[in-house]
């Protein structure tokens, strides 16, 4: 049977899960107000990195005795500095169901030398969370970018805990709702939820991650960049927009713009409901077929940012071959850009569904998933996948 190419197209074929879509309102005229050629130091520069901090607090409503920090080399800094700092005085459990996880559990283990207890689960599973000793730290992703699996809520996470969570959020931010009462350390980077661009990481801190710090030595030593206290006291000015390092005050300025289209289009909730009105609409397309499914295997844990697809049809030789075949196809027909599974993932395909996604191009793209099976189903028959 032969599929005719879909008649409509998504008017934006960009569904990357990182670098993400931008804004749909974004230009490159958005950034003639940066402060370029100025120091971040300076009256102007340091009032706009104030202003992305207050910014992030303000459309994620992060409580006003949180910290909210810029800091270097993306989330995967953020993260590591929140690690090398606060980690070392309790036990710790590393959770682990995709590839950043487990790329968290290595640097624990074998770069900071913790006993540190790692529970993992296959891509498509979240860990038994009840199971996990919150009394120590625990240090995990909310929303698996790589497997399309995130944390549901945080009620398993008790209130009363003597241990911190220190919690990768990147993919998760400006899309899901976080209880920030259940987190200590939270993390993310711009180029993710809002479109931003890359090498900044954002850093928040809750008071008991503050009293850790003001409270513990690690063993090993800081680079200069993870150094959040001196003399025992927390830098408190890296929270008010005197950052560690120099950051692109271009990137900041796109940061700014995208904040400001957040608060435009309704704020966090506007922003989760266009994330869940795609997730939707995948939804129902994946239930009328018998050859494509999520990854996540409970519906409760699918994410709404990073939606991870996985073609289910058993007799495709080479379900690797086949997926990136597909992906290509995409494309090719500039339809879709940047949608092949992350390289440690299993084969399928990832889809971008953050508020920065028109619903209606998620819509759009579906047919085209459809067409571009079907024409390599009939490119390449079973038995002959291989041979491409």
């Amino acid at each position: 049977m032969g599929y005719k190419r879909p008649d409509i197209r998504p008017k934006n074929p960009r569904f990357s899960s990182g670098p993400c879509r931008k804004p749909p309102t974004w230009a490159l005229t958005a950034l003639g107000d940066a402060a370029v050629g100025r120091s971040h130091r300076a009256a102007c520069g340091k009032s706009k990195l104030k202003s992305a901090i207050d910014g992030t607090r303000e459309v994620l409503g992060i409580p006003a005795d949180y910290r909210v920090g810029i800091v270097p080399a993306s989330d995967t800094g953020a993260v590591e500095m929140a690690m090398w700092s606060l980690l070392g005085s309790r036990p710790v459990t590393m959770l682990a169901w995709e590839s950043f996880g487990r790329g968290w559990a290595t640097d624990a283990v074998q770069h900071l030398g913790l006993d540190a207890r790692v529970v993992e689960a296959g891509y498509g599973h979240l860990p038994d969370l009840a199971a996990v000793d919150w009394h120590g730290d625990v240090v995990f992703t909310w929303n698996g970018t790589t497997s399309g699996v995130r944390v549901p809520s945080g009620d398993v996470i008790p209130a009363e805990r003597a241990g911190l969570t220190i919690c990768d959020a990147t993919s998760a931010v400006f899309a899901q709702d976080l209880p920030w009462d259940k987190l200590d350390v939270t993390t993310f980077s711009w180029q993710k939820a809002l479109g931003g661009e890359a090498a900044h990481g954002m850093l928040i801190l809750g008071p008991r991650a503050v009293e850790r710090l003001e409270n513990h030595t690690p063993a090993w030593p800081l680079p200069k960049i993870f150094r959040l206290t001196q003399g025992g006291r927390l830098i408190e000015n890296i929270f008010e927009g005197a950052t560690i390092n120099t950051p692109s005050m271009l990137c900041v300025e796109d940061y700014l713009f995208a904040l400001d289209w957040a608060r435009e289009c309704g704020g966090l909730r506007a922003l989760k409901a266009r994330a869940d009105e795609s997730l939707a609409a995948i939804a129902d397309f994946t239930e009328t077929k018998d050859w494509v499914d999520f990854l996540a295997v409970n519906p409760a844990t699918r994410s709404n940012t990073s939606v991870c697809l996985t073609f289910t049809d058993a007799t495709i030789p080479d379900p690797a071959t086949f997926a990136r075949a597909v992906a290509k196809r995409l494309e090719d027909e500039s339809v879709a850009f940047d949608i092949g599974a992350y390289r440690d993932a299993p084969p399928g395909l990832r889809i971008w569904c953050g508020g920065t996604v028109e619903p209606g191009d998620v819509a759009a793209l579906l047919p085209w998933i459809e067409w571009a099976y079907h024409a390599e189903r009939t490119a390449t028959p079973a038995g002959n996948l291989n041979n491409r």
